[in-house]
């Protein structure tokens, strides 16, 4: 079982900066692609930004502009996020889309997830 740990939230005021990262703290035979999620309270979660094994990312419409995702390393992704916004606060939930054996099936596998707020 993939175990995904994130760091990073927290709270900030509008217009201001956080920097949230994921690392995969066991084995991973390959990753498809890495994101993250977001869900804010009462609504469904939605897609933010996420990066594939040959580091093209794809971003949401609402945060074009303002957040970059990044892969650090083979198991760790980051997301910076700039100029936030009060409709930014949300759980962010990391995502990795991988196998742990040749062969193996892919699967969606998720972090925690870390708070974000912003708020003055």
């Amino acid at each position: 079982q993939v175990q995904l740990v994130e760091s990073g939230g927290g709270l900030v005021q509008p217009g201001g900066s956080l920097r949230l990262s994921c690392a995969a703290s066991t084995s991973i035979f390959s990753i498809n692609t890495m994101g993250w999620y977001r869900q804010a309270p009462g609504k469904q979660r939605e897609l933010v930004a996420s990066v594939t094994i040959d580091g093209s990312p794809n971003y949401a419409d609402f945060v074009k502009g303002r957040f970059t995702i990044s892969r650090d390393n083979a198991k760790t992704v980051s997301l910076q996020m700039s100029s936030l916004k009060p409709e930014d606060t949300a759980v962010y939930y990391c995502n990795f889309n991988a196998r742990v054996s040749w062969g193996g099936p892919w699967r969606d596998y998720w972090g925690q997830g870390t708070q974000v707020t912003v708020s003055s």
